[in-house]
């Protein structure tokens, strides 16, 4: 099995991206909705805003999974940052969400001075919580009736990890 490669999205990764997204075990996970537009796929990779950064993980010319990691801009939260992912459903239990995990903290806490690292998962997303827990990342709350699924509503969680000097 060839190594997972970690880098910056491009543009050539757009339609790949756009098909991960696209997968029904991915978009149920996510905030992401079903039959996502190319169009809408290009716009939001291609022009990233100032502090957003897109990361994929790769196999050769396949990408397995996508991480979108965003600086706070306010004066008062630019310690903190959030981000959300994607693994495709034929990549899962491969190591592919630890990479992506692993890269986006050490960019973010080695790279971006970034003290408190945030995400959402609902609550029921019980593989997800553990890649988190397992990088320190702790349970803070939960948001009951968060989002809209497959006709129903479901709790989230917020989890945060933060520094040791933070």
């Amino acid at each position: 099995m060839d190594r997972i490669e970690i880098r910056h999205s491009g543009d050539a990764d757009v339609e790949q991206i756009r098909q991960l997204y696209a997968e029904p075990s991915v978009y149920a996970d996510t905030l992401q909705l079903p039959f996502p537009s190319a169009a809408t796929w290009a716009a939001r990779l291609r022009t990233l805003p100032e502090g957003s950064y897109s990361l994929v993980a790769c196999r050769g010319p396949e990408v397995l999974g996508q991480l979108g990691l965003s600086l706070e801009t306010g004066p008062r939260r630019r310690h903190a940052a959030h981000f959300g992912m994607g693994v495709k459903g034929s990549a899962r239990r491969e190591g592919v969400g630890s990479a992506l995990l692993a890269a986006a903290v050490d960019m973010a806490e080695r790279w971006l001075a970034v003290r408190r690292l945030e995400l959402l998962v609902y609550g029921d997303n019980h593989a997800a919580i553990g890649l988190y827990e397992k990088f320190g990342f702790r349970a803070e709350g939960t948001l009951r009736r968060y989002a809209f699924r497959n006709g129903h509503f479901v709790d989230a969680r917020i989890m945060a990890r933060m520094t040791e000097d933070a």
